[in-house]
């Protein structure tokens, strides 16, 4: 499966899902700085959440921090100018990742590398888990293009879940819900596989003809995952 990398002890392990927000890079050269952590520990079996832990993070670098946010709730240069930088959280961080399952929307591509590369730049090993579940690739294979772009704010948008406020803590706990969501269509369609699929099937072709006429279902919005190379900082 995509997205999933099965361990021997995922069946037991908590599941921390967690999310970064990050600077952009704006030109070749640039890095990417983490401004902000946010994470969830999950019971795998109940799907409830036993501790949670966020916060900003001072790059290095200042400067690569937008002094204004396009976003009304984004990161701005001022909001982390006395935030603890990441040396001064990462026991706290390698405490709350390692050892666990990992989940996460796209986290394979994006934040799982970030990680490295923050704990690589202080000198220290950087967390393991011990099995992956990234929402990216599982809900495209398993839940399908039904929902558009499989964006975490359109996905969010095609359950009535809100908007999605691109802030480490709020996000995360969106991402479980949009799983939660996913998961219980998934099981109705399976339980009575005659009356939801072909309601599917139907949907589905409403869906191709729109395209052909031009009209795209859902509307594309900028994330961290394409970021735009004119903002500061990115989801």
């Amino acid at each position: 499966m995509d997205g999933f990398i099965p361990s021997q002890a995922a069946g037991t392990a908590e599941i921390v899902f967690f999310d970064l927000e990050t600077t952009v890079p704006r030109r070749a050269g640039q890095r990417f700085w983490v401004l902000e952590f946010g994470a969830i520990v999950v019971c795998p079996r109940k799907l409830v959440e036993l501790e949670s832990f966020s916060t900003l993070i001072k790059p290095k670098d200042l400067s690569a921090v937008a002094l204004k946010s396009s976003r009304c709730d984004g990161i701005t240069r001022e909001a982390v100018e006395s935030a603890p930088e990441f040396e001064e959280v990462a026991e706290k961080i390698f405490s709350i990742l390692n050892g666990r399952v990992w989940a996460g929307h796209n986290i394979r591509r994006f934040d799982c590398a970030r990680i490295k590369e923050a704990f690589a730049e202080i000198g220290k090993p950087a967390p393991v888990p011990v099995g992956m579940i990234d929402s990216l690739g599982v809900l495209t294979e398993k839940f399908g293009r039904r929902a558009g772009n499989m964006k975490m704010a359109t996905l969010a948008s095609y359950f009535g879940l809100g908007q999605q406020k691109h802030r480490s803590l709020d996000d995360v706990r969106m991402n479980l819900e949009v799983l939660k969501h996913c998961a219980t269509v998934l099981f109705l369609e399976s339980s009575l596989p005659n009356t939801f699929n072909s309601n599917l099937q139907s949907s589905l072709t409403v869906t191709t003809r729109s395209r052909s006429n031009g009209k795209l279902p859902c509307r594309e919005e900028t994330s961290r995952k394409s970021p735009p190379i004119s903002l500061g900082y990115q989801r």
